[in-house]
């Protein structure tokens, strides 16, 4: 004889109309909580990209590229000599250290006109080195030689040094120095004209 046995009901089966399931399930915390942690993740990355990006407004420094640098007093520069000068540049994080006091070689030509070479050949940015007893810049990473008016002499580079734009106030010598002298930069469209060692 065969017994038949009773079925229970299915526990998914649906609850009558008058009553409600204040309950959560697991998974539907676990999503809830994934969710609150990924907007908090969302909001610590969020707060310094903001930051960064409104920087220059809040620093008061969205021009501070375009500022003027004092290099020091005429007299510091003999006629005919090229000498090395550092500046610190105008656009600077209180994190760069020494990293913000940029070099430069600075030519007096005659009076008060100068050339104000940007120390990196034009190249690959190596430092280059002036060489009184040749007349030369010289750049030790791959034998790249300009002459002392920073014109091309030899080696790879296919231009001359960069220049930055100068200016003499009582007695002050001044350089545009928060952007690096490249063909294609701002200084370089604003002045409308070529230095010497373009070509």
């Amino acid at each position: 004889m065969a017994t038949k046995t009773a079925l229970a009901p299915p526990n998914n089966a649906p609850l009558s109309q008058g009553t409600t399931d204040a309950t959560i399930s697991r998974r539907g915390f676990f999503m809830k909580l994934g969710i609150l942690f990924n907007g908090l993740a969302a909001s610590v990355l969020a707060v310094p990209i903001f930051g960064f990006l409104i920087s220059s407004i809040t620093r008061g420094r969205a021009n501070g590229y375009l500022s003027w640098v004092p290099l020091g007093k005429v007299s510091d520069f003999p006629e005919g000599e090229t000498r090395l000068a550092t500046f610190r540049n105008p656009y600077v994080m209180p994190a760069d250290g020494k990293t913000a006091d940029t070099a430069c070689w600075v030519r007096r030509v005659a009076g008060e006109q100068f050339q104000v070479f940007a120390v990196n050949c034009a190249h690959l940015g190596c430092p280059v080195r002036w060489f009184p007893q040749s007349g030369l810049f010289m750049c030790p990473c791959h034998g790249g030689a300009y002459y002392r008016d920073g014109s091309r002499a030899s080696g790879p580079p296919e231009r001359g040094l960069f220049e930055y734009p100068y200016k003499v106030d009582n007695g002050l010598i001044t350089i545009q120095a928060g952007e690096l002298p490249t063909p294609g930069a701002a200084i370089a469209e604003i002045a409308g004209e070529k230095p010497p060692c373009a070509s």
